[in-house]
């Protein structure tokens, strides 16, 4: 079996998640990290696997089958999808929605013209939640689909968060609204709006505690487009002991769900769901599961940008596609 190397980019919590996923996956080796940091900074988990500073990066084109962009959202990733694309295939969790079409454009410019392949934004949302609005749509095209997040720590929030200047650290939990979710459930069919949906709650330590700080700061965050301005948010202030004492763990999930009714006045109701521990290590398990579709696509002759509509669950799966009919079907 040809072991497929992957390299990641970023050694943060997605990235050690992704380290430890591809550990999982027989068919996979981490051959190399690139990293910001100094080199000397990171300890991998093999002896075996290379540490290289990011602008390194050229020096292994063509020694790598996918990259793995393991970065924020916010501002790491909008700079070094088309940057990477240009030199491997590569994998992202890119989760900003309402730039993910300018984001395509623009990785998919870089990878066509590199010969490249790169599947944009896995992960669970966006990535496994799309693919379930798209088929339980499809499935009751009668109806109405309603994405509830939480309860749980936001990656990319909490990364929005702390690039905040005078945040030292921060942590974001996005909460969905019983009484809008239970609304959902019954069959109502509600109309909601963003803000009915959701709360954002914002444990944020500062790097100087001051009330104008508190108040820069808190205003910043609850007035940040595309992250916390559509939402009722509140902003506690707290000191890094507090924050790593109660806020450590990075747990998350939500639930897809499509109320309507079938043809003959049927009420319907599909329901996906997540309950997750561990918001990163799932999310580098998903990365992991695409990074082997991107390579068995490429090998196909697949360039340019795909996302998960595009590629059939057998790309992402082990197992050969007799195994999949003879155990899954």
């Amino acid at each position: 079996m040809h072991k497929i190397k992957i390299g990641i980019v970023g050694y943060g919590n997605v990235g050690r998640g992704v380290e430890y996923a591809v550990g999982q996956n027989p068919d996979m080796v981490l051959d190399a990290i690139l990293t910001r940091r100094t080199t000397a900074e990171i300890t991998p988990r093999s002896a075996s696997t290379k540490v290289f500073h990011v602008d390194k990066a050229q020096d292994l084109i063509g020694s790598l089958d996918v990259v793995v962009l393991c970065g924020g959202s916010a501002t790491d990733l909008v700079e070094q999808g088309p940057h990477f694309a240009q030199y491997f295939n590569v994998v992202d969790s890119f989760d900003t929605h309402a730039k993910i079409p300018e984001y395509f454009d623009a990785v998919n410019k870089a990878a066509v013209g590199s010969n490249n392949i790169a599947i944009i934004s896995t992960g669970w949302d966006p990535g496994l939640f799309s693919l379930l609005r798209v088929v339980q749509e499809a499935c009751i095209p009668d109806g109405k689909t309603y994405t509830f997040w939480g309860p749980g720590i936001s990656q990319g929030h909490s990364d929005a968060v702390r690039r905040i200047k005078g945040v030292q650290d921060a942590r974001q939990y996005t909460v969905p609204v019983d009484k809008a979710l239970d609304s959902v459930r019954s069959g109502l069919n509600p109309d909601l709006s963003i803000r009915e949906k959701h709360v954002r709650q914002c444990h944020v330590v500062l790097e100087s505690d001051t009330p104008e700080e508190r108040k820069r700061v808190e205003a910043e965050i609850i007035n940040m487009p595309n992250y916390f301005a559509d939402y009722d948010t509140t902003v506690h202030f707290l000191s890094a002991e507090e924050l790593l004492a109660k806020h450590s763990r990075m747990p998350h999930g939500g639930f897809v769900l499509t109320s309507g009714k079938t043809g003959a006045g049927s009420k319907q109701l599909a329901e996906f769901s997540l309950k997750l521990e561990s918001n990163p290590e799932f999310t580098a398990n998903v990365l992991a599961a695409y990074a082997r579709a991107a390579y068995r696509l490429r090998k196909e002759g697949v360039v340019g940008v795909q996302t998960v509509f595009d590629i059939a669950p057998k790309y992402l799966s082990i197992k050969s596609n007799e195994e999949l009919r003879e155990t899954m079907l």
